[in-house]
């Protein structure tokens, strides 16, 4: 079984520790913990590795966000994944920092990543992980705080929320969406 995991970010090192690429930083703990590197590939930074007997594979856009379903379409396709077997993990402003919540679908909340992936792949029926960001910015300044570095106190919190959604990965591609929803979502 083939599965494609997508973290959605910006490439370069103005973003690389922003809350907007809270899915390159799960991606990249899981490929350190797993031993394996990315190498860069058509629209994408991508690594594989075998877990169980899936074969996983990871991407991380290097079309910039707002372009994510570009890479995304591009790799379920070379590699013959089907939808259902596909799991985006992005920031989410809506949930409290530290929050991690898989579904099976949703909409894109005006997350233009998620917009972009939607209007690609024509609907919102695929799964992602929403790692919670937090909304602590006044009015106006929503892109400055998505695009900010994570606070010290949050940068404290990062290797271990990057480990559990590490865990819920490895987790939705053995026992699938719904088991792996009711044993972490809270």
């Amino acid at each position: 079984m083939k599965y494609l995991i997508a973290g959605l970010g910006n490439i370069g090192a103005e973003y690389e520790l922003t809350r907007h690429n809270a899915g390159f930083l799960v991606l990249d703990r899981l490929a350190d913990v797993k031993s394996v590197n990315f190498e860069v590939k058509r629209h994408a930074e991508k690594a594989e590795l075998k877990f169980k007997g899936r074969q996983l594979h990871l991407i991380k856009p290097t079309t910039y966000m707002n372009l994510s379903g570009k890479a995304i379409a591009y790799w379920l396709q070379e590699l013959s994944i089907p939808k259902e077997n596909l799991l985006v993990i992005v920031d989410d402003i809506a949930l409290p920092f530290g929050t991690l919540r898989m579904r099976k679908k949703g909409s894109a909340a005006g997350h233009n990543g998620l917009t972009h992936i939607e209007e690609t792949l024509g609907g919102q029926e695929y799964a992602r992980l929403r790692f919670g960001i937090g909304n602590n910015f006044g009015q106006g300044q929503q892109i400055s705080y998505v695009l900010g570095n994570f606070s010290k106190e949050e940068f404290g919190a990062l290797p271990t929320l990057l480990d559990k959604a590490g865990e819920m990965i490895l987790s939705f591609c053995t026992i699938g969406i719904d088991k792996t929803m009711s044993l972490f979502n809270s």
